[in-house]
């Protein structure tokens, strides 16, 4: 006789749809009144943070927004683009963070796809949104943040409109908020940087959010109550789904309106901050400050770094501050980091320069994902573990993305044989980490030869005068296309072509060296990554 498991029912009591909401009540039921957020002056505890939250989802519950209906933020890394990730989805409906650095065009593209019911705006982003509700054929009732603290050049005049003090003031403090009834539901609307053409609309559910903030807990070995410096922008990935890790742990987090070196280290001092992200681009902008903006740490600073395969040669800076960096990788499509860098014991046993190098790797997956891999396309069978042999990558797990929005074709194409593409080329060491050698469309074919952008940018990086650094690939009568390396000097550094071409010669396999070097400052995308589409038209 077969026992029937599948009889046992499932019931009010034993399922509960996963949602990050969730961490919120948790901690402000347990530690009310421990400091949740820290901004200039302003100061709120968990039980304060849960009250403003629940108000604004009451507002926004009484013009009528609920299940599927969209919310955009057009804000920075203030207490309200904090609350909003609670607030809008304590209201039923989705939260749609926007790049603070995208232009009005973009804008107006976003609010009219995403069908805004309501736009959440910074004053010092307004002529922005103004320019772009111009161009918008939508029109969503603009609430507006008037941030204090915000440089006197952007406090611009702004026509009548509500301000997000009146959401909380109007919202009732009893409003009864709800799980969504599936985990399922749509929590958040991610735009990717677009730099082929429009951005995408990457949709994340409740579930995925929340199994994110699990992993990143365990895989990060996040402590209770950290003391958190959100420097990393909300707009992206949701911030990389810190902002619900950190109400899980309890944590202190002090939001940071814009980054800049001196006041980041003033910050981790002044806050006695124990965990941050940033990408590499911020990274290096720490280990290129002037020394008088710069402070080490007699204690271990946690950073967590993803985004361009970081050069080791950063990695190995971050030391001298007392920073313990963790590389990941992730894409917006997988709600940020699903790979990271996991440091074994035998690495201690290294070189700083060695374990520099390791740590610059992908790595290994998060605690939430089910499964990396790298396959040859071609044969869909996975590459060996030589470090050599390079393939696609392929994710599967729950923190994937539901799909596009309104694209089908391009979520068929992200979904294939039971993984999602990433479009990301990468090797796998016979210690089965993972190393992302470069974007499918980056690789360079020279003469038949594969040469990796990355990998030659790497080499690039650790010479002493190079500050940034990219690579591409330049037409060439002989061998087809060569890599053209276009760098960016460190201040008050110097360097020639040849002697970063040589450089390169002797530091890796000579065929690999670019066969030109432009100096100048490199074009990037609203999201800060370098534009090599831009840079690629130069070379012809």
């Amino acid at each position: 006789m077969t026992i029937e498991y599948e009889q046992l029912p499932k019931n009010d009591a034993n399922y509960v749809p996963l949602s990050p909401v969730s961490f919120l009540h948790r901690t402000a039921d347990i530690y009310p009144e421990s400091e949740s957020l820290i901004y200039n002056d302003i100061r709120f505890t968990w039980a304060q943070t849960r009250a403003r939250c629940v108000k604004v989802a009451s507002s926004l519950a009484q013009r009528g927004l609920g299940k599927n209906d969209t919310v955009s933020v057009f804000a920075h890394n203030t207490p309200e683009m904090y609350e909003a990730h609670f607030a809008v989805p304590m209201a039923g409906a989705v939260l749609n963070t926007i790049n603070t650095r995208l232009d009005a065009d973009t804008v107006a593209y976003i609010i009219d796809h995403a069908e805004s019911k309501l736009f959440i705006v910074d004053r010092g982003l307004w002529p922005v949104l103004e320019q772009a509700l111009s161009i918008a054929t939508i029109e969503p009732e603009v609430i507006l943040i008037d941030d204090e603290y915000a440089d006197p050049s952007e406090k611009h005049t702004v026509p009548m409109v509500s301000s997000y003090d009146d959401l909380i003031e109007q919202g009732d403090p009893n409003y009864q908020w709800s799980l969504p009834e599936d985990e399922w539901q749509a929590l958040s609307l991610n735009y990717t940087s677009g730099t082929t053409g429009r951005p995408k609309g990457v949709v994340y559910h409740h579930r995925g959010s929340y199994l994110m903030t699990m992993g990143t807990i365990a895989s990060w070995n996040v402590p209770h109550m950290p003391r958190y410096l959100y420097s990393v922008p909300m707009f992206h990935c949701n911030g990389w789904g810190h902002a619900w890790t950190m109400a899980a742990k309890a944590a202190t987090v002090v939001c940071m309106r814009a980054f800049e070196p001196r006041l980041f280290f003033q910050l981790l001092d002044k806050h006695e901050i124990t965990h941050f992200g940033g990408a590499p681009i911020i990274l290096n902008m720490l280990a290129n400050a002037p020394s008088d903006q710069q402070r080490t740490f007699d204690r271990t600073i946690h950073a967590m770094t993803a985004g361009a395969p970081p050069p080791a040669a950063v990695l190995q800076s971050m030391n001298a501050f007392g920073f313990e960096v963790m590389h990941v990788y992730g894409l917006t499509e997988s709600y940020g980091h699903i790979l990271q860098a996991a440091p074994q014991l035998t690495w201690q046993d290294e070189s700083l320069e060695a374990q520099a190098e390791l740590k610059s790797r992908q790595g290994v997956r998060f605690a939430m994902t089910e499964a990396v891999d790298v396959i040859n396309t071609d044969t869909e069978k996975a590459v060996p573990h030589d470090g050599e042999t390079m393939g696609e990558i392929v994710i599967k797990g729950n923190t994937l993305m539901k799909g596009y929005l309104k694209n089908s074709v391009e979520t068929d194409k992200a979904f294939q044989n039971g993984w999602f593409m990433s479009g990301d080329l990468a090797v796998i060491h016979p210690d089965g980490y993972i190393q992302v050698r470069d974007r499918a469309k980056d690789i360079i074919i020279s003469g038949g030869e594969n040469i990796s952008s990355v990998e030659v940018e790497n080499v690039l990086y650790k010479h002493p005068a190079v500050g940034e650094a990219a690579v591409v690939a330049m037409p060439d009568e002989k061998w087809g296309e060569v890599p053209c390396a276009f760098v960016e000097l460190k201040p008050e550094e110097a360097a020639s072509e040849q002697e970063l071409i040589d450089f390169c010669a002797e530091n890796m396999a000579r065929f690999k060296k670019p066969k030109k070097v432009v100096f100048g400052a490199l074009p990037k995308t609203a999201t800060g990554k370098i534009q090599k589409t831009v840079l690629r038209a130069q070379t012809k």
